[in-house]
Protein backbone atom coordinates (compact mmCIF):
# COMPACT_ATOMS: atom_id res chain seq x y z
CA UNK A 1 0.00 0.00 0.00
CA UNK A 2 2.74 2.25 0.89
CA UNK A 3 4.59 1.61 -2.48
CA UNK A 4 1.16 2.46 -4.67
CA UNK A 5 1.37 5.58 -2.72
CA UNK A 6 4.71 6.82 -3.49
CA UNK A 7 4.30 6.03 -7.09
CA UNK A 8 1.09 8.02 -6.84
CA UNK A 9 2.86 10.82 -5.49
CA UNK A 10 6.11 10.71 -7.16
CA UNK A 11 3.75 11.07 -10.73
CA UNK A 12 1.65 13.97 -8.94
CA UNK A 13 5.16 15.61 -8.42
CA UNK A 14 6.58 14.61 -12.02
CA UNK A 15 3.57 15.98 -13.58
CA UNK A 16 3.27 19.44 -11.65
CA UNK A 17 7.04 20.21 -12.74
CA UNK A 18 5.65 19.85 -16.39
CA UNK A 19 3.35 22.38 -15.58
CA UNK A 20 6.03 24.43 -14.72
CA UNK A 21 7.52 24.50 -17.70
CA UNK A 22 4.26 24.47 -20.33
CA UNK A 23 2.78 27.47 -18.50
CA UNK A 24 6.70 29.12 -18.68
CA UNK A 25 6.26 27.99 -22.65
CA UNK A 26 2.87 29.22 -22.85
CA UNK A 27 3.54 32.65 -20.89
CA UNK A 28 6.69 32.96 -23.62
CA UNK A 29 4.92 32.57 -26.53
CA UNK A 30 2.17 34.75 -25.48
CA UNK A 31 4.39 37.71 -24.62
CA UNK A 32 6.73 37.05 -27.87
CA UNK A 33 3.33 37.55 -29.94
CA UNK A 34 2.82 40.69 -27.99
CA UNK A 35 5.94 42.38 -28.80
CA UNK A 36 5.56 41.29 -32.37
CA UNK A 37 2.20 42.53 -32.37
CA UNK A 38 2.42 45.74 -30.51
CA UNK A 39 5.30 47.21 -33.19
CA UNK A 40 2.47 45.61 -36.07
CA UNK A 41 0.20 48.05 -34.74
CA UNK A 42 2.65 50.79 -35.04
CA UNK A 43 4.17 50.47 -38.47
CA UNK A 44 0.47 49.59 -39.22
CA UNK A 45 -1.22 52.21 -37.72
CA UNK A 46 -3.97 49.02 -36.58
CA UNK A 47 -5.41 50.50 -33.38
CA UNK A 48 -7.33 47.40 -32.82
CA UNK A 49 -4.70 45.67 -32.87
CA UNK A 50 -2.96 47.59 -30.18
CA UNK A 51 -6.23 47.32 -28.07
CA UNK A 52 -6.28 43.28 -28.72
CA UNK A 53 -2.37 42.89 -27.44
CA UNK A 54 -3.07 45.29 -24.36
CA UNK A 55 -5.57 43.00 -23.15
CA UNK A 56 -3.73 39.64 -23.75
CA UNK A 57 -1.65 40.99 -21.11
CA UNK A 58 -4.24 39.86 -18.84
CA UNK A 59 -3.97 36.93 -19.43
CA UNK A 60 0.15 36.84 -19.06
CA UNK A 61 -0.73 38.11 -15.41
CA UNK A 62 -2.88 35.38 -14.97
CA UNK A 63 -0.15 33.08 -15.88
CA UNK A 64 2.61 35.05 -13.46
CA UNK A 65 -0.05 34.52 -10.53
CA UNK A 66 -0.94 30.40 -11.76
CA UNK A 67 2.78 29.81 -11.40
CA UNK A 68 3.96 31.31 -8.92
CA UNK A 69 1.48 29.33 -6.63
CA UNK A 70 2.27 26.30 -8.23
CA UNK A 71 6.11 26.81 -7.34
CA UNK A 72 5.03 27.87 -3.84
CA UNK A 73 2.92 24.13 -3.54
CA UNK A 74 5.89 22.32 -4.71
CA UNK A 75 8.42 23.61 -2.63
CA UNK A 76 5.50 23.75 0.06
CA UNK A 77 4.67 19.39 -0.18
CA UNK A 78 7.60 18.05 -1.88
CA UNK A 79 10.46 19.67 -0.60
CA UNK A 80 12.70 19.16 -3.68
CA UNK A 81 16.47 19.11 -3.19
CA UNK A 82 19.02 19.98 -5.28
CA UNK A 83 18.32 20.75 -9.59
CA UNK A 84 14.83 20.39 -9.02
CA UNK A 85 14.87 22.91 -6.12
CA UNK A 86 16.77 25.73 -8.37
CA UNK A 87 14.61 24.80 -11.31
CA UNK A 88 11.34 25.65 -9.06
CA UNK A 89 13.44 28.87 -7.19
CA UNK A 90 14.12 30.10 -11.05
CA UNK A 91 10.93 29.72 -12.45
CA UNK A 92 9.77 32.11 -10.20
CA UNK A 93 12.37 34.56 -11.43
CA UNK A 94 11.47 33.72 -14.90
CA UNK A 95 7.72 34.34 -15.40
CA UNK A 96 8.46 38.31 -13.50
CA UNK A 97 10.52 38.74 -15.81
CA UNK A 98 8.00 37.28 -18.77
CA UNK A 99 5.35 39.53 -17.20
CA UNK A 100 7.73 42.88 -17.25
CA UNK A 101 8.06 42.31 -20.59
CA UNK A 102 4.41 42.09 -21.21
CA UNK A 103 4.45 45.14 -19.87
CA UNK A 104 6.69 46.57 -22.00
CA UNK A 105 4.85 45.06 -24.92
CA UNK A 106 1.82 47.40 -23.34
CA UNK A 107 3.56 50.30 -23.56
CA UNK A 108 4.80 50.07 -27.18
CA UNK A 109 0.90 49.87 -27.83
CA UNK A 110 0.15 52.96 -25.66
CA UNK A 111 2.58 55.12 -28.17
CA UNK A 112 1.61 53.56 -31.18
CA UNK A 113 -2.02 54.88 -30.45
CA UNK A 114 -0.33 57.75 -29.20
CA UNK A 115 1.38 57.88 -32.97
CA UNK A 116 -2.15 56.82 -34.38
CA UNK A 117 -3.38 59.74 -33.49
CA UNK A 118 -1.03 62.28 -35.24
CA UNK A 119 -0.12 62.55 -39.26
CA UNK A 120 1.18 59.59 -40.91
CA UNK A 121 5.28 59.64 -41.24
CA UNK A 122 7.99 57.52 -41.74
CA UNK A 123 9.05 55.21 -39.29
CA UNK A 124 12.94 53.96 -38.71
CA UNK A 125 14.10 51.05 -39.86
CA UNK A 126 15.76 50.33 -36.94
CA UNK A 127 12.23 49.46 -35.07
CA UNK A 128 12.07 46.35 -37.19
CA UNK A 129 15.12 44.99 -36.68
CA UNK A 130 15.18 45.65 -32.87
CA UNK A 131 11.68 43.72 -32.39
CA UNK A 132 12.92 40.83 -34.72
CA UNK A 133 16.15 40.99 -32.51
CA UNK A 134 14.04 41.14 -29.12
CA UNK A 135 11.87 38.30 -30.22
CA UNK A 136 14.08 35.82 -30.87
CA UNK A 137 16.03 36.62 -27.50
CA UNK A 138 13.20 36.36 -25.29
CA UNK A 139 12.24 33.31 -27.33
CA UNK A 140 16.04 31.71 -27.18
CA UNK A 141 15.95 32.73 -23.83
CA UNK A 142 13.29 30.25 -22.75
CA UNK A 143 13.86 27.56 -24.84
CA UNK A 144 17.64 27.41 -23.29
CA UNK A 145 15.84 26.89 -19.84
CA UNK A 146 13.49 24.44 -21.06
CA UNK A 147 16.66 22.58 -22.72
CA UNK A 148 19.11 23.35 -20.01
CA UNK A 149 21.43 24.58 -22.79
CA UNK A 150 23.94 27.00 -21.25
CA UNK A 151 25.53 27.72 -24.41
CA UNK A 152 22.67 28.77 -26.37
CA UNK A 153 22.00 31.36 -23.28
CA UNK A 154 25.16 32.98 -23.47
CA UNK A 155 24.21 33.48 -27.35
CA UNK A 156 21.36 35.12 -26.30
CA UNK A 157 23.09 37.95 -23.81
CA UNK A 158 25.95 38.27 -26.81
CA UNK A 159 22.65 39.46 -28.83
CA UNK A 160 21.77 41.95 -26.50
CA UNK A 161 25.07 44.19 -27.95
CA UNK A 162 23.27 44.19 -31.17
CA UNK A 163 19.95 45.61 -30.07
CA UNK A 164 21.98 48.03 -27.76
CA UNK A 165 23.83 49.60 -31.05
CA UNK A 166 20.49 49.60 -33.08
CA UNK A 167 19.01 51.52 -30.31
CA UNK A 168 21.78 54.17 -30.50
CA UNK A 169 20.81 54.19 -34.11
CA UNK A 170 17.84 55.05 -33.41
CA UNK A 171 18.51 57.12 -31.34
CA UNK A 172 20.99 59.13 -33.52
CA UNK A 173 18.66 59.26 -36.48
CA UNK A 174 15.68 60.33 -34.33
CA UNK A 175 17.93 63.48 -32.83
CA UNK A 176 18.72 64.75 -36.47
CA UNK A 177 14.81 64.04 -37.54
CA UNK A 178 13.63 66.44 -34.66
CA UNK A 179 16.57 68.84 -35.04
CA UNK A 180 15.23 69.59 -38.55
CA UNK A 181 12.09 69.36 -38.27
CA UNK A 182 10.66 70.96 -35.10
CA UNK A 183 7.08 69.94 -36.17
CA UNK A 184 8.27 66.18 -35.50
CA UNK A 185 9.50 66.45 -32.25
CA UNK A 186 6.38 64.96 -30.56
CA UNK A 187 6.33 61.98 -33.08
CA UNK A 188 9.96 61.69 -32.32
CA UNK A 189 9.63 61.51 -28.62
CA UNK A 190 7.32 58.47 -28.70
CA UNK A 191 9.18 56.47 -31.46
CA UNK A 192 12.75 56.78 -29.37
CA UNK A 193 10.58 55.60 -26.59
CA UNK A 194 9.49 52.65 -28.36
CA UNK A 195 12.82 51.94 -29.25
CA UNK A 196 13.82 52.45 -25.47
CA UNK A 197 11.25 49.47 -24.88
CA UNK A 198 12.50 47.44 -26.94
CA UNK A 199 15.81 47.60 -25.37
CA UNK A 200 14.57 46.97 -21.88
CA UNK A 201 12.79 43.74 -23.50
CA UNK A 202 16.47 42.68 -24.61
CA UNK A 203 17.61 43.40 -21.00
CA UNK A 204 14.71 41.22 -19.21
CA UNK A 205 15.87 38.69 -21.91
CA UNK A 206 19.34 38.62 -20.97
CA UNK A 207 18.41 38.24 -17.44
CA UNK A 208 16.31 34.84 -18.18
CA UNK A 209 19.87 33.87 -19.86
CA UNK A 210 21.47 34.20 -17.22
CA UNK A 211 19.50 32.72 -14.73
CA UNK A 212 19.62 29.78 -17.34
CA UNK A 213 23.43 29.34 -16.80
CA UNK A 214 23.23 29.72 -13.41
CA UNK A 215 20.37 27.05 -13.31
CA UNK A 216 23.35 24.36 -15.78
CA UNK A 217 26.87 25.47 -14.24
CA UNK A 218 25.75 27.16 -10.45
CA UNK A 219 27.61 29.82 -11.87
CA UNK A 220 26.28 33.30 -11.03
CA UNK A 221 26.76 35.45 -14.02
CA UNK A 222 24.49 38.13 -13.53
CA UNK A 223 25.77 41.60 -15.26
CA UNK A 224 28.86 40.02 -16.13
CA UNK A 225 27.94 39.72 -19.88
CA UNK A 226 27.77 43.53 -20.63
CA UNK A 227 30.99 44.14 -18.27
Amino acid sequence: MTTVSKKHTHSEYESELLRVRENLLRMAGLVEQMIGDSVKALLERDDALADATIEADHKVNRFEVETDELCLLILAKRQPMASDLRFITLAMKMVTDLERIGDLAVNICERAQALDEMAPARITSSIPRMTEVAMGMVRDAINAFIEADADKAQDVWERDRELDELYHVLIGKMQSRMHEQATSLERGMHVQAVGKFLERIGDHATNLAELVVFMVKGKDVRHLGKL
